[in-house]
């Protein structure tokens, strides 16, 4: 039994390590690469390209879920909901911690607003415990008509400009730097991969693709890992999705915010945390059941009781970080500590609660 918890925990977290390299390593740099060749304004390639890079492994974890036997796509929708509550206290938290955030507050108005509606769909769609065509349908809508609003937004305001695109792909980059983070070994897997996906510049494609193909294979790894450890300890597997896979997943994302917050970005850090969550919500959700569903399900059954508590904590999370915002229009260290310290007393509670 001990043997078996330390080999699927080693598990979970190499393959957490190996997807933060190669997704922000490769893969997020290789979809700025297709975005400035698209012309894609910094809203849109923001809310669909950068968006599904940093969400790649939480929506391979929710399509594998899906598809292994056993019904297990509550471990994927666990997932899902835990990432988006370590982005909004966690990333979000931090960000504060290592800079009082200045904010926008149109612009964090607008995300937050969508996010609110995202989660309402969310317990909509959870209500009946079960996902049919038309909720599922309705999610990748609800993402089309953001992307959209983006668009408009970016015109008629005029965000976006080539200096701040230059700024995003800098950041992108030197914010995961993979010989900063575990020296000689982290050298040794960049290596590797290199080999396999290419220069996310020069060979961008090649490195889209095999980048997919590599992190579904890992994220294969992440489920089973998870579904074992789950059972040696005797806990359900939404637990450990909602408080290891999802944080696991969305170190990439903290790093990524807390290095543009020092730059003194607080709305970049923000909308990354934001951003990233309605991604999740409304396509790492979405677009799987809506595949499954097409496939030959009728419907999808979930468990709603074992993550209501957790998808109601999203809704109150964002409106706590809200208040936190509009105090000031900025978000402090101290506000930063309550966010983490909350993300923290979750985990405990979700554990003892349990017991």
């Amino acid at each position: 039994m001990i043997l078996t918890i330390i080999l699927s925990a080693a598990a979970i977290a190499g393959a957490i390590y190996l997807l933060a390299l190669l997704t922000d390593g490769y893969f997020i740099v290789s979809l700025d690469e297709i975005s400035g060749r698209m012309k894609l304004s910094n809203d849109v390639a923001g809310a669909t390209l950068m968006a599904m890079g940093s969400s790649a492994p939480e929506l391979a974890i929710a399509l594998i879920a899906l598809l292994r036997p056993g019904d297990y796509s509550d471990l994927g929708i666990g997932t899902i909901v835990g990432s988006a509550l370590f982005n909004i206290l966690v990333i979000t938290g931090a960000s504060a911690i290592a800079r009082p955030l200045r904010i926008t507050w149109s612009i964090v108005t607008r995300d937050v607003v969508v996010y609110i509606a995202s989660v309402g769909l969310l317990l909509w769609a959870f209500s009946d415990n079960r996902i049919n065509m038309v909720e599922a349908s309705v999610f990748i809508v609800f993402y089309a008509v953001y992307v959209g609003g983006l668009i408009w937004w970016s015109k008629s305001t005029r965000l976006a400009d080539a200096e701040h695109n230059v700024d995003v792909e800098i950041d992108i980059e030197h914010g995961v730097e993979v010989d900063t983070l575990w020296g000689k070994v982290a050298e040794l897997v960049d290596q590797m991969f290199s080999i396999l996906v290419g220069n996310p510049r020069s060979q961008y494609l090649r490195c889209f693709v095999v980048s997919i193909i590599l992190i579904s294979v890992i994220s294969w790894v992440l489920v089973e890992g998870g579904i074992t450890l789950a059972n040696a300890v005797g806990v359900p597997p939404v637990i450990v999705a909602l408080t290891i896979l999802a944080p696991g997943t969305s170190v990439p994302d903290m790093i990524s915010s807390v290095v543009v917050a020092k730059q003194g970005r607080g709305d970049m850090a923000v909308a990354n945390a934001v951003g990233s969550n309605i991604f999740d919500i409304l396509i790492g959700l979405g677009l799987p059941w809506l595949l499954i569903i097409v496939s030959g399900r009728s419907y999808i059954e979930v468990m709603f009781d074992g993550i209501a508590a957790s998808t109601w904590l999203l809704l109150g999370s964002v409106l706590v970080l809200y208040v936190f915002m509009l105090t000031g229009k900025r978000l402090g260290k101290k506000e930063g500590y309550v966010l983490v310290g909350g993300y923290i007393a979750y985990v405990m509670w979700m554990y003892i609660s349990r017991n």
